[in-house]
């Protein structure tokens, strides 16, 4: 009786038991499901990190080889920065080499020029005796000191010169008053255009005037290539090739880009041939085929052939 009763209350407190562990399995499962997502979690937000907290599911394999691997974008960089510097040490050594040529460059250059402007500067001292033409002799003083000596100073003869030195001029003015001013609204190809007109009248020192005043006035215009050229050309005509071949220079100087820079250059050969230079003459000839080439007008290589021609290059 008393072992009936004694596996009674055992079966009585089994079955008070089995609640209690199957609540105990269902909290283990709980805890077992937060631990994981936590693992996920720490996996996700902090990869690598220190499993102080949490065991990682995946122990970390410290194999060279992963060792190597992980490092690879280091050993890459380190590469790609070597070769950077490489390039830059390649660079660095080509702008000296061109920062010293152009330092070359600069002083042959000054040297070319400073002997060129020297050359020039005076047309007093570049001109020949023989190549003075008449008009620039000093006829006029001469004429004006002997005719003072041979007449007395009672007789009014002298006041009576005045009248006849003041009628070239009243004709010379005469002629200037024909030729036309134009006037189309250009301000600076109108002033060109009438200092051509009194140089094609052949009022060469008129000419002059208004030429050097468009170069003076506008000389970054298209205009003052061809003014200073004409100017040029106005002194080769009166028979002036040492101011020609200043003015001719300084055209071809100032603006080589223009579109009288080779006119000019050319015209400078003639003129110095005809200051006798013929070396000079010939290395303007040359200087124009080296510098323009087939780019000069064909007037300007036919005519530049002639002038070579005839000053022996």
């Amino acid at each position: 009786m008393r072992h009936i009763i004694f596996l009674g209350a055992a079966s009585v407190a089994l079955v008070a038991t089995m609640p209690a562990a199957a609540q105990d399995g269902a909290i283990d499962k709980r805890v077992e499901r937060l631990e994981k997502e936590m693992r996920a979690v720490q996996r996700s937000v902090f990869p690598g990190g220190s499993p102080t907290f949490f065991e990682g599911e995946i122990a970390p394999d410290n194999t060279p080889g992963e060792r190597a691997r992980g490092n690879a974008p280091v050993i890459d960089l380190t590469a790609r920065v070597d070769a950077l510097e490489s390039q830059l040490q390649t660079l660095t050594g080509q702008t000296e080499q061109n920062a010293f040529q152009l330092r070359e460059l600069e002083k042959q250059f000054t040297a070319y020029k400073a002997e060129t402007d020297k050359r020039f500067a005076d047309p007093a001292t570049v001109a020949t005796p023989a190549s003075l033409p008449p008009a620039a002799t000093v006829k006029p003083p001469a004429t004006t000191a002997t005719a003072a000596a041979s007449t007395p100073a009672k007789k009014p003869a002298t006041p009576a010169a005045k009248p006849a030195s003041a009628t070239p001029n009243a004709a010379r003015l005469a002629l200037v008053k024909k030729v036309e001013i134009p006037v189309t609204g250009n301000e600076t190809k109108d002033a060109y255009d009438y200092g051509y007109r009194l140089w094609e009248a052949k009022l060469y020192p008129e000419a002059q005037a208004q030429l050097k005043q468009v170069v003076t006035k506008w000389p970054t215009s298209s205009q003052a290539s061809y003014a200073q050229n004409l100017l040029g050309r106005a002194y080769l005509d009166e028979g002036k090739p040492s101011l020609a071949a200043v003015a001719f220079y300084n055209n071809y100087k100032d603006r080589p880009s223009g579109a009288r820079a080779p006119h000019s250059l050319m015209y400078m050969g003639v003129a110095l041939d005809k200051l006798g230079r013929k070396a000079d003459a010939c290395k303007a000839f040359r200087e124009l085929e080296e510098v323009y080439g087939d780019k000069a007008p064909q007037d300007v290589r036919t005519d530049a052939a002639t002038a070579k021609a005839k000053a022996g290059c």
